[in-house]
């Protein structure tokens, strides 16, 4: 049985955690009424656990710095097919945005994942460490009766270094290559070009960094996402980005809309200065999580050997 008790948390913060099961019931339900497909009107959220830095309880808020932890939470549902986040979650994922940025209902990002249980027992059963961790330290902030995790399957040690190893190879290669172009495209004069690049630079970092810690990593193109799963694993990489200068702060902020208004919206703009932080940040964060996965895979053959 996961544990359910919040004890550890403070009222405030048990009420925001009220809140964002709240908006996901009510934006899910929303968005499923009327589907014609029986298994999707019928459609069911079967869990909501809480995990990450709030489900331990070493969640930071370093007003200082700018750097707070996030709500990280796992939905689970009852088909695959209602895990499409466009379809069923982006409003839900917009309400809590504006909760934490407009409203203040939330003092930290609410961010979530959806898989169906039937996939979650899948991964599970594959020996997922992402899920197995899950199922170890997140607490359930909602459970519907009978509906029960399956027993996890741990990988063995080669198995995880020969996934691990393929993911940081494809990874950050392709980072790399995206890293190069955007150069390219600054040399030639393609500032919305570059941007998009810088984006998928990023994307690709993270993405590598988690799969190779935990073979998981969110199907997601969300860049503020990505950071915040990837810095709970690893702190150091909280350094890549200051976020105490509004200057700072803005420059992530194009980057993290480029993936769709640099190749699409006309009034997209970014400055010549703006690009070259970037490039700088996202090649610290380059090392960053080379450096994050280099020790990883050396864990790895140390456990082998």
């Amino acid at each position: 049985m996961m544990r359910t008790d919040l004890d550890h948390l403070p009222e405030s913060k048990r009420r925001e955690l009220e809140r964002v099961v709240q908006v996901l019931f009510e934006e899910f339900e929303a968005k499923t009424r009327n589907r014609s497909h029986q298994h999707l009107k019928q459609g069911r959220i079967l869990k909501i656990v809480l995990f990450g830095s709030y489900a331990r309880g070493d969640w930071v808020e370093d007003k200082k710095s700018g750097y707070a932890s996030d709500y990280d939470l796992l939905v689970v549902v009852s088909h695959d097919d209602l895990t499409d986040v466009v379809e069923y979650w982006g409003t839900a994922e917009d309400t809590l945005m504006r909760a934490f940025l407009i409203s203040k209902e939330l003092t930290a990002p609410a961010n979530f994942i959806v898989h169906s249980l039937g996939d979650v027992n899948r991964q599970l059963g594959r020996g997922r460490p992402f899920f197995i961790d899950i199922l170890r330290d997140g607490i359930a902030l909602y459970e519907a009766e009978g509906h029960e995790f399956s027993k996890s399957k741990p990988l063995t040690s080669d198995e995880l270094l020969a996934e691990a190893q393929g993911h940081f190879d494809e990874w950050l290669e392709s980072a790399d290559r995206f890293r190069r172009s955007a150069k390219f495209y600054i040399d030639d004069g393609g500032p919305k070009e570059a941007a998009f690049a810088l984006h998928q630079a990023t994307e690709r970092l993270y993405h590598g960094f988690l799969l190779v810690q935990t073979l998981y990593s969110p199907k997601s193109h969300r860049l503020n996402f990505l950071r915040s799963q990837a810095e709970r694993l690893n702190p150091r990489l909280i350094t890549a980005w200051p976020r105490d200068t509004k200057s700072a702060q803005r420059a992530f902020e194009l980057l993290r809309r480029a993936y769709v208004d640099a190749r699409y919206s006309p009034h997209f703009k970014i400055t010549a200065q703006e690009l070259s932080w970037l490039q700088q940040r996202i090649e610290v964060l380059q090392g960053l999580v080379r450096v994050a996965c280099e020790q990883r895979l050396a864990e790895l053959r140390t456990e082998i050997n």
